[in-house]
């Protein structure tokens, strides 16, 4: 998908491995040579909304979350973050938010923990970026099969579904050579693969055992909520209930990080225009 405003254009590609963040790549290229090459005013920033690798803007805004909760980046080092799988009804949920939550989180000395059942594998080059991360910050990461291990005494838990690495991969072959029946007998194969799995959910119980019960829930929305959206899914629906503002807020930090991130690129010296800003002490449009 891409969108354009202004000289801003947004692009999300999620569901082909390999193929995602390689194309936001190519396009870009061919944006700046148009730009180069005096076809284009001016050059448009990117703002990658989601790609097969990574979903910046929703996992900058829940650490935006993350930081306000806790009281400050200084307050995150040793904060254990439980990324896990959870059960879905559907298939093929993007690998992008845990790969983005694991390389993002262990930047800040989190102890973070990724887990899953055996073959719901995310790339290996992630959580390559999540262990040299975690070194440099003096934070952890490491990689378990059980979700109750991952919920003991963690402070923040992410359960999420995502689909299997080695899925997704031949997903991406299957639509490349328009093989319509094998997408079908696919699906029915990762269906039966997570019925396998539906204990893996976010419950009342599991939440009893992190830090004093108290751990902060975090989805990127919308979750499969058991008992609402479905029979059986990700989170229990009396757990999402319990947590509805700190979901809100977090999801409402997302268009503060594009905007962030449109500043960011479009100011050489973002501090100083952000201070000139200030100084006028202009009214704003809305109050």
């Amino acid at each position: 998908m891409v969108s354009f405003m202004a000289d801003v254009i947004g692009i999300r590609d999620d569901m082909y491995i390999g193929k995602g963040h390689a194309y936001q790549k190519t396009f870009m290229d061919a944006v700046t040579q148009g730009y180069k090459d005096g076809i284009l005013e001016q050059k448009p920033t990117l703002v990658n909304l989601q790609c097969d690798v990574d979903h910046p803007t929703q996992c900058l805004a829940d650490m935006e979350e993350i930081i306000h909760y806790f009281g400050g980046v200084e307050n995150l080092k040793g904060k254990k973050l439980a990324m896990t799988w959870a059960y879905s009804p559907s298939y093929g949920k993007p690998l992008s938010v845990p790969q983005g939550v694991i390389g993002l989180m262990t930047r800040f000395g989190m102890d973070v923990v990724l887990a899953h059942p055996e073959g719901y594998d995310v790339f290996p080059e992630c959580e390559e970026i999540a262990r040299k991360n975690a070194k440099k910050s003096g934070g952890s990461f490491t990689k378990v099969n059980s979700m109750a291990e991952a919920f003991k005494d963690a402070d923040i838990v992410y359960p999420k579904s995502w689909a299997p690495f080695a899925a997704m991969e031949k997903r991406t072959d299957l639509y490349g050579k328009g093989d319509f029946d094998g997408i079908d007998a696919l699906e029915k194969e990762l269906l039966a693969q997570n019925a396998q799995h539906k204990d893996w959910t976010c419950s009342e119980e599991l939440m009893k055992t992190t830090r004093d019960g108290k751990a902060l829930y975090l989805h990127c929305l919308p979750a499969d909520i058991t008992g609402v959206s479905c029979e059986a899914g990700e989170v229990d629906a009396s757990v999402f209930e319990r947590y509805i503002d700190p979901l809100y807020k977090e999801a409402s930090y997302k268009p503060y990080v594009i905007a962030a991130m449109i500043f960011l690129a479009k100011c050489r010296n973002p501090q100083e225009t952000l201070k000139k800003i200030a100084e006028r002490n202009k009214p704003r449009l809305f109050q």
